[in-house]
């Protein structure tokens, strides 16, 4: 009776746990590039959920930004932007940087460059600005013509100088610099030209909605950022501003830089003045802002006064972050929300790039630190084996000590203690290497869900990006049949892989003689099916090689303990009559 109890215990929390991960997977680790099979095109008003590649979400919105965004480049007056990293245009009302396409990475749909910048009043607004406040002074406003050079393009090899004069003879000057990856310099100036001093306050922005976010959830941050006083702070959201008083979050320390992050894209500005102070403000209509603000400079007729800022926008690529923090920017590597185990989740993509760079193929690569780890781990699974051996050897003094001291579990303790420590047998010896998988796991995790290396790499056949789930699903034919299939019963090729080969790895283990357990570890191969099946293709192809290995590996220790063997075989034997005679 009791052994039926607790099978029916151990049935029931399995279903839950199955039938509720879908829940919880959606909000711990969701994922954008769940293939979507002969779904109807959602109507105008509908919206959606985040994802982890950010975008606009809604129909209607998808639709204006296209059309906007062609009627607003088409303006005359634009100057090319052209750069291995980045390219677009500058629009001359405003000098604002409003229109950034990335080179090396193409959008979810794979059909163009992704989008970083998008004009002022489009759908995707996203901008930044240079620009000066100041008292009874005419400064440039948000539309003023800039004049620039006829022909100017701005390249890592030609900078390009917007100018614009006021009636005082006041000479505004900003010169545009890029690099070959992500970072733009505006040298921002101010000539008097006229007869009274002024005095102005130089100010770098930078604009955007929430409508193209990523999703945000506890572990991978998605919103207002920055760096201060040489910390990098994830704790603001979207929401939070909007909660404030005034809408406006002043930050406290020094601004080494402030900006706007989602999981893969960011921008950021970075002050040239270690007295630059910043906020985030809410302006209504799902926008924001991320303000860093100079010191006010007094020019005097005949003088000038100049400020730098520089501005990232562009991809969180691990190596270029690490390039610019070289330079000088406190902590920008760190951009990248690792979180606590970025000591071993940095090492793990450090070498899963090497690995990329010799195989070709990241899901190769993936293979091969499963390889990797499991070499280094091999000396382990020895003394597990060993362990196994001998916890197996005095089984019989165990017994004899249960029967002995049935009555007082303190004294059996003890005395199981003892037993260990005279016979040489380290009873957690068995945990080991799972607890040291945890932490590679972990970390393989984070890569394909942060890293924007791992975005949309293939491996084979149909896995073409080993961030996202696997796209062949079995319950519709592997998208023969018109229907989404729900994430719980998403289950693909390599979640079948991954069941199949963890029940040949617990059927090489010893099977133990409670039924319930054996009933559990029954159900539990097919069980992480389940669970798994959401998760990135890249995950599950490092379980399945990870078991393969340890069938291989398993195999092969049996041949150097044929003890060991012997002893599996007579249990399994003794687990069948034991079941022919029940029956």
């Amino acid at each position: 009776m009791e052994n039926q109890r607790n099978l029916i215990l151990a049935v029931v929390l399995c279903a839950l746990l199955l039938f509720g991960w879908d829940s919880a997977v959606t909000y711990f680790y969701p994922h954008a590039n769940k293939p979507v099979v002969a779904a109807a095109s959602p109507s105008p008003a509908a919206g959606g959920t985040p994802t982890r590649e950010g975008g606009l979400m809604n129909a209607a919105d998808r639709a204006a930004e296209v059309r906007d965004l062609k009627s607003a480049l088409a303006a005359p007056g634009r100057i090319a932007i052209a750069a291995p990293g980045l390219s677009g245009s500058i629009n001359p009302a405003g000098a604002l940087l409003d229109d950034l396409v990335t080179v090396r990475h193409k959008n979810v749909e794979l059909t163009g460059p992704e989008r970083i910048f998008s004009p002022v009043g489009t759908p995707a607004e996203h901008y930044a600005q240079i620009g000066w406040d100041g008292q009874n002074v005419e400064i440039p406003a948000p539309n003023t013509l800039w004049a620039a050079p006829a022909g100017a393009k701005l390249t890592p090899e030609t900078p390009v100088t917007l100018t614009w004069t006021n009636a005082a003879g006041l000479v505004f000057e900003i010169t545009y610099a890029i690099d070959k990856d992500y970072m733009i310099t505006a040298n921002a100036k101010v000539a008097n030209r006229g007869t009274a001093p002024v005095t102005v306050t130089p100010f770098a922005r930078l604009g955007r909605t929430k409508k193209t976010a990523s999703l945000d959830t506890w572990n991978i941050h998605s919103g207002p950022f920055g760096a201060f006083d040489e910390k990098v702070s994830f704790g603001t959201n979207y929401d939070d501003i909007n909660e404030l008083p005034g809408a406006v979050q002043v930050n406290e320390g020094k601004t080494d830089w402030i900006g706007f992050t989602d999981i893969y894209w960011m921008s950021a500005l970075v002050p040239g003045s270690p007295t630059a102070s910043s906020n985030y403000r809410a302006i209504g209509g799902d926008l924001y802002q991320a303000n860093m603000f100079y010191q006010p400079v007094a020019v005097a007729p005949g003088q000038s006064a100049g400020t730098s800022t520089r501005l990232f926008a562009g991809a969180k690529e691990g190596d270029v972050l690490s390039a610019y923090q070289k330079t000088g920017i406190a902590n920008f590597s760190l951009a990248i929300d690792w979180g606590w185990f970025r000591w071993f989740e940095e090492p793990i993509f450090w070498l899963l790039k090497k690995l990329f760079s010799i195989a070709g193929n990241f899901g190769v690569a993936i293979i091969l630190l499963t390889l990797i780890v499991r070499g280094i781990m091999f000396p382990v699974a020895q003394r597990q084996f060993s362990s196994m051996a001998a916890m197996k050897a005095i089984q019989p003094k165990m017994k004899a000590l249960q029967e002995r001291f049935k009555d007082d579990k303190q004294a059996l303790q003890q005395e199981t203690m003892k037993l260990y420590k005279s016979e040489g047998v380290n009873p957690l010896g068995g945990c080991l290497p799972i607890f040291l998988q945890i932490p590679i796991f972990f970390a393989l995790y984070k890569t394909l869900t942060l890293a924007v290396e791992m975005r949309h790499q293939p491996f084979v056949l149909w896995i073409k990006d080993l961030s996202a789930p696997d796209p062949a699903h079995i319950l519709n034919l592997f998208g023969v049949l018109p229907f989404t299939v729900p994430a719980f019963l998403g289950i693909g090729v390599l979640a079948v892989l991954l069941g199949v080969t963890m029940w040949l790895q617990f059927k090489l283990n010893p099977s133990s003689p409670d039924p319930v357990q054996q009933q559990v570890f029954g159900i539990m191969p097919w069980l992480m099916m389940f669970i798994m099946a959401p998760f990135a293709a890249g995950l599950l192809i490092y379980w399945i090689t990870s078991n393969l290995l340890t069938i291989a590996q398993q195999k092969y220790l049996y041949a150097r303990h044929p003890q060991m063997k012997a002893l599996v075989d007579k249990e399994r034997a003794d687990v069948a009559a034991a079941k022919k005679t029940a029956k």
